[in-house]
């Protein structure tokens, strides 16, 4: 068993970057993308509270359902898809190996 997991944030259409995330620390995905040089405000600090951290899963892993304040604050964003959620809510495991997801557009 390893003790990361690969990661693909698709930066343009057909171009991904791998990012590898530890998976002994903790870590949730935002603050491993924030680590990774990710421009994310993450603004309330990992609470589910600004919606700054949005990505969308694109393929891989089936992720855990999100809870209802992630849900809730998702519904609030002005974009949203079938594969939205927040990093910040995504705790890093040996589950996500393989990840593939894009940033959102944070909206002003």
């Amino acid at each position: 068993m390893t003790d990361e997991v690969r990661v693909y944030v698709e930066e343009a259409p057909g171009h991904r970057r791998e990012v590898i995330a530890p998976t002994d620390m903790g870590l949730s995905l935002m603050e491993v993308l924030k680590a990774s040089g990710y421009d994310i405000q993450a603004t309330c600090g990992g609470m589910a509270l600004c919606g700054t951290c949005h990505i969308e899963v694109l393929a891989g892993p089936a992720l855990d359902e999100p809870s209802d304040e992630e849900l809730y604050m998702l519904e609030s964003l002005p974009v949203m898809s079938q594969g939205s959620r927040l990093s910040c809510q995504v705790r890093v495991t040996s589950r996500l190996d393989g990840l593939v997801l894009r940033l959102m557009p944070q909206q002003a």
